[in-house]
């Protein structure tokens, strides 16, 4: 790892290491904002616009099977990410996946709908689904990487807590412009709005990742020459087995929130569903989403003070526990329980794994293919999740919310059973071993990598 290679950058991290990470974090906002709106609007809006001639149920099944084709999708552009994070570089990849993300979001914006051309618009939609999964797919392992690898040792959980509160930075964005939209647009500008809104985050956002340095320890590993040929085939040579762990820990996470927030928006806007008005869910998610930006940076820098595994058990154990309880609070059509319902389902059970897997799951692999590594885990685990709505969905049609309620424990109980067989990385020793580095006044004594 480039602890070896640069003891005192990793123990106390790079000049711009806040800099760094609040930039990855802007990047992640506008990324997810525009990933997590299809999914608002395909839950909202995509099954009327684009699948008229289908009946209400199948229409939202073909509008969640749409959303699924975009995660998908998302593998293969972490597999290209993760082969050229570490093979050309961190910096490269956080830019290009931006711009084309912003290309194919604005596109959404200016689709046909089905009226206009009839079966060309579901399949420009996923057309362009596709390149935002691509897109998506490269984000994050750049992302993450570029945070951990200029963090200090002892903070790697707060400062990638950082970036990673750019999810619910943009899952609030994502939602408050299609509440301003629904409720002062027309059905034909109300969905397109907030997809067109982007290309203004798009420039922000690439100014910002042109300003950010490339990654101290790949430019350690380049200069001792050790970058692998191939990093993705080595990775599943000589680390698989991190790479499953990591996918297993990722789906409850994941694929939880897909049942939580994306089916449960259905749900509730679904006439044979509790009745309860989309001004309540949307806003319900809103606030959500602001208490997550500061739950995820915290339930990482728990991570720096008692370990990662601690922290996801917890998270994993309140995932199983709360299946039941999640869908009898949003049956009360109570808007204070489908608001806390919300709370509970992201604040916990979503930000307490995200918050720690940017550091846990980098410290997993090393350096010279922790990109193809990590991307590989974290964007195979997307196929699981986005097709989890559609799964939900055809339960609901089956079992009623018992199905998605079961589905959403047996994924916590998945991913308690992957904390369970995984290492701890950052344990007691590892952190007596920071204390002692970052203490000029004693030997560093830094442990040697797995």
């Amino acid at each position: 790892m480039a602890e070896s290679t640069a003891p005192q950058l990793a123990v106390h991290g790079s000049p711009e290491r806040l800099r760094v990470a609040v930039g990855c974090g802007v990047g992640a906002t506008i990324e997810t904002y525009d990933f997590i709106g299809f999914g608002t609007a395909a839950a909202l809006y995509f099954g009327d616009v684009f699948f008229p001639d289908s009946d209400p149920l199948s229409a939202t099944l073909l509008s969640f099977a749409t959303l699924g084709i975009g995660f998908a999708a998302r593998p293969l552009g972490g597999v290209i990410a993760g082969h050229l994070g570490d093979r050309v570089g961190r910096k490269p990849v956080l830019v290009g996946s931006l711009l084309l993300m912003g290309i194919a979001t604005v596109l959404i914006g200016c689709l046909p709908t089905y009226q206009m051309v009839g079966v060309w618009a579901p399949i420009l939609l996923v057309v362009v689904r596709v390149i935002q999964g691509l897109a998506f797919g490269a984000e994050w392992g750049g992302a993450i990487l570029m945070t951990f690898e200029h963090a200090p040792w002892r903070r790697r959980g707060l400062y990638t807590g950082i970036t990673q509160a750019g999810f619910p930075v943009g899952l609030l964005l994502a939602n408050l412009a299609f509440l301003f939209s629904r409720h002062t647009l027309n059905d034909t500008w109300a969905w397109r709005v907030p997809f067109l809104l982007s290309a203004v985050l798009i420039a922000v956002g690439i100014f910002i990742r042109l300003k950010i340095d490339e990654s101290p320890q790949f430019e350690a590993l380049k200069e001792s020459g050790e970058v692998v040929k191939n990093p993705l085939l080595e990775v599943i040579r000589e680390d698989w087995r991190n790479v499953l762990r990591a996918f297993c820990l990722r789906i409850t996470e994941t694929a939880g929130y897909a049942v939580s927030v994306t089916f449960v928006l259905s749900y509730l806007d679904d006439g044979d569903a509790p009745d309860v008005s989309s001004t309540t869910t949307l806003t319900a998610l809103v606030t959500a989403a602001a208490v997550g930006i500061a739950a995820t940076t915290l339930w990482g820098r728990l991570s720096d003070r008692i370990g990662r595994r601690p922290v996801y058990l917890l998270g994993c154990a309140v995932s199983v526990a709360w299946g039941f309880p999640l869908f009898l609070s949003v049956n009360t059509e109570a808007a204070a329980l489908v608001l806390i319902a919300f709370l509970i389902s992201y604040a916990v059970c979503q930000n307490s794994l995200a918050g720690v897997q940017g550091a846990w799951f980098c410290e997993l692999f090393a350096t010279r293919t922790r990109t193809a590594g990590t991307s590989l885990a974290y964007q195979l685990s997307a196929v699981v999740s986005g097709f989890t709505p559609l799964i939900a969905t055809a339960l609901y049609s089956a079992t009623g919310w018992t199905g998605p309620a079961i589905l959403f424990s047996g994924y916590g109980l998945l991913g308690l059973v992957a904390t369970l067989v995984t290492r701890e990385t950052w344990g007691a020793d590892e952190r007596r071993a920071a204390d002692r580095a970052v203490n000029p006044s004693v030997e560093a004594a830094l442990p040697a990598a797995p």
